[in-house]
């Protein structure tokens, strides 16, 4: 008698449908049982009260062991990912994962020790997940996007980035968002999804960029000579890499065009990756206080008049 009561609280489809009336049918039954042979029953119902906390006693053993073995599964792959060196971002996504994963299942195995049936169990649970996806699709985008992310790491924490017509430094990856805080101090939120479908520009993955300047001077200078100051000029500062450094070349200017108000050079130099704007604004600054001490002046808008008398 125990056991059909137990059947009835068994979270199947087909007893939810029709919860009210088998209970209604199985007191009747236990009524009527007692009525004629109330000892037996009784019996019974002990026998299988026992049976049912036997099966407690050991679900809950199961429960606790199972536990204490994720736990300790939970604690061994953070060694693994502290002892490689690996993104904390994807070591704290695959320990997450992994430790859902298998609580969901030691509750399914808890539930089937106490004798419910746990297929229909596992029905509800994929229909739920189904409606959950369907409701969720741009997060479950977003999640997905955080998997390839953390995969094929296009950046990291720490990089300058430029994606989404946002650029700043990456402070966090999470499984569905990466946050970048911009060179004004503000905090832009990108979803994964769309940040790792689209284009991402990151200044931080090489560790050495070229800064290129266009200097622009008057017509009527001597070219040869200004070349030759603007790469005084830049040979001065000793954060520009020459060609003794791998995979860089030497400080470069040339003529660049020949404009209607203007003669541009171009100007070019490798820098590590973490001194290119500072090497960048000091040229700038460099070039406007010692070109028109060279002789070299800026120019000027111009416009030629004719008068016709």
């Amino acid at each position: 008698m125990f056991g059909k009561l137990l059947q009835i609280a068994t979270p199947s489809a087909e007893d939810i449908a029709s919860k009210a009336d088998s209970t209604k049918i199985v007191l009747e039954e236990f009524a009527q049982d007692m009525a004629n042979d109330p000892n037996g029953t009784l019996q019974k119902l002990g026998e299988d009260a026992i049976q049912f906390g036997l099966k407690l006693v050991a679900a809950i053993i199961i429960y606790i062991i199972g536990a204490w073995i994720i736990k300790k599964i939970r604690r061994w792959l953070k060694g693994v990912f502290d002892r490689r060196g690996s993104d904390k971002a994807i070591a704290s996504f695959v320990g997450s994962l992994v430790s859902i994963s298998l609580t969901v299942l030691l509750i399914i195995v808890v539930i089937g020790t106490l004798g419910i049936n746990t297929t229909s169990l596992a029905a509800l649970l994929a229909a739920g997940g189904m409606a959950i996806g369907m409701a969720l699709s741009g997060t479950v985008e977003n999640f997905a996007g955080g998997i390839m992310i953390l995969t094929f790491k296009p950046f990291k924490a720490g990089d300058f980035i430029e994606a989404q017509g946002f650029s700043g430094t990456v402070t966090s990856v999470s499984i569905v968002s990466t946050n970048l805080t911009t060179v004004d101090n503000k905090v832009i939120i990108i979803p994964n999804g769309a940040l790792f479908n689209g284009v991402i520009n990151n200044y931080s993955m090489q560790t050495h960029r070229q800064v290129i300047w266009t200097v622009s001077v008057s017509h009527g200078c001597d070219a040869e000579v200004c070349k030759t100051k603007l790469l005084e000029l830049l040979k001065k500062d000793k954060r520009i890499l020459d060609a003794s450094t791998k995979g860089v070349s030497d400080p470069f200017v040339a003529l660049l065009k020949i404009g209607s108000n203007s003669i541009d050079f171009t100007v070019r130099g490798w820098v590590n990756s973490e001194d290119y704007w500072s090497v960048f604004y000091d040229f700038n600054s460099l070039v406007y206080s010692e070109l028109p001490k060279a002789g070299f002046n800026f120019p000027l808008p111009q416009l030629d008049v004719h008068l016709n008398s």
